[in-house]
């Protein structure tokens, strides 16, 4: 496709990266599920993990994340997260108001997104 000009308008919007992080091990994706999901105030996920990486961004509300092993972090609506494939998520508890947060699913052909919650 041969290079143009962009209108001045469109010149005016701005790019920036506000995630960029490896798939690993690497997976095949031929298709991206999303979901809005709500969680009432107060709600644990609990200790869990997912058959597949997750993408996600808070719409409204604040989430306490953990990833197993590192330190919490308060997501506030705007912010991103990423769950590895497989790997523990400690928390991802809705604090004092309702969340909205969209989760992007990567699949292959036959995947459904699937959790599991671990015992301990």
């Amino acid at each position: 496709m041969p290079e143009t000009t962009p209108s001045q308008a469109f010149s005016a919007v701005t790019r920036t990266v506000v995630l960029d992080v490896p798939v690993s091990p690497a997976k095949v994706t031929d298709r991206i599920q999303t979901r809005r999901i709500t969680m009432p105030a107060g709600t644990p996920a609990g200790l869990h993990t997912h058959n597949g990486p997750v993408v996600g961004s808070i719409v409204s509300g604040s989430v306490a994340y953990r990833i197993d092993g590192e330190p919490l972090v308060i997501l506030r609506p705007g912010d991103v997260f990423f769950e590895p494939e497989a790997t523990r998520i400690a928390q991802f508890d809705a604090l004092d108001e309702d969340v909205v947060f969209l989760g992007h699913f990567l699949l292959s052909s036959e995947q459904e997104p699937a959790i599991e919650w671990p015992r301990s």
